[in-house]
């Protein structure tokens, strides 16, 4: 299909948050405080993760792509609904909403990807102590990284080809903040059954897996814990893990909630509240419950502050 010849929509109108005009100033700082947030958290736990030579684990190595695509996540999306919320002016050009659209899929299907890999990290950690050097080698690790990063650019490139050669040549209101798949379907004059059948079944298959995969490593983790026969011990093995456990829960939830539930005209306002949740709250939360639960995250940033002062 030639885009040129079935597109005569050039720019795209963004709904926005849709709220009371006495409530976008408390939106807008709140959202921005979140952002700022997001932005020096996960710095942080990249700076410490680079520049401490006790941190250079595979733990700390997956930490650090994991605060890497919440940086990248974030800014694909919490920067454009700032802007609109003191804007009257919400429009995004065709390219400029694709361009959102594989982003924004491709950071967030690689996050879920490495939250594998994490947790198959902390299993090897827990299970197999003695080995955990050896199993978890820098070759393996930049392996399962890779792995994440690729198959997260391969499954949003699907969507992105998918959905930029739909013909637009209706309505050209986005019902909702930034340009996601399911609002910009409904735009399209065309059958985009196909679409909404590869939404369910690619991002649902790779939401799915993945899950259940995480899942597996914590049920095998938590056989392992129940042979630990002090309680300080299995303290120790816990706080490596349930840090990473309550990240997963946050994202897992609102991605099967958005992507995996049958969609309707009306499910797009639950959509968006739900975006909130994973594009402005869990980016700013992660780094957050990483280092509050994170012994050494803590030491390290003791010893920074230190230096600092």
């Amino acid at each position: 299909m030639n885009i040129a010849n079935t597109t005569s929509v050039t720019v795209f109108v963004l709904a926005g948050l849709e709220i009371q005009d006495d409530l976008q100033v408390i939106s807008f700082l709140s959202i921005l405080l979140f952002y700022i947030v997001t932005m020096a958290a996960n710095f942080f736990i990249m700076i410490i993760s680079m520049f401490y030579s006790n941190l250079h684990t595979p733990m700390y190595f997956f930490l650090y792509n994991l605060a890497f695509l919440d940086i990248c996540y974030s800014s694909v999306v919490v920067p454009k609904m700032l802007m609109d919320l003191i804007s009257q002016n919400k429009i995004i050009s065709f390219w400029g909403c694709m361009l959102q659209v594989h982003c924004f899929h491709f950071f967030g299907s690689t996050e879920i990807i490495l939250f594998s890999a994490m947790s198959y990290d902390r299993y090897v950690a827990i299970a197999k102590p003695l080995r955990y050097s050896t199993i978890m080698n820098y070759k393996v690790c930049c392996s399962l990284a890779l792995c994440s990063w690729v198959i997260g650019f391969s499954h949003a490139l699907i969507h992105f080809i998918m959905t930029s050669r739909l013909p637009f040549c209706g309505p050209n209101v986005v019902k909702h903040f930034f340009c996601d798949i399911k609002p910009m379907l409904y735009l399209a004059c065309a059958d985009v059954s196909l679409n909404f059948n590869l939404l369910a079944g690619v991002t649902g298959t790779i939401v799915v897996t993945t899950l259940i995969l995480t899942l597996l490593f914590y049920v095998f983790i938590s056989k392992f814990l129940i042979k630990i026969k002090t309680w300080q011990g299995r303290r120790r093995a816990l706080s490596t893990c349930s840090g990473h456990f309550t990240v997963v829960s946050l994202q897992y939830g609102t991605a099967i909630f958005t992507y995996i539930r049958p969609s309707t005209n009306d499910s797009l306002d639950q959509d968006r509240s739900a975006a909130i949740m994973f594009s402005v709250i869990t980016p700013a939360l992660n780094p957050i419950i990483y280092t509050l639960r994170n012994k050494d995250m803590k030491n390290a940033m003791k010893r920074l502050l230190r230096l600092s002062q």
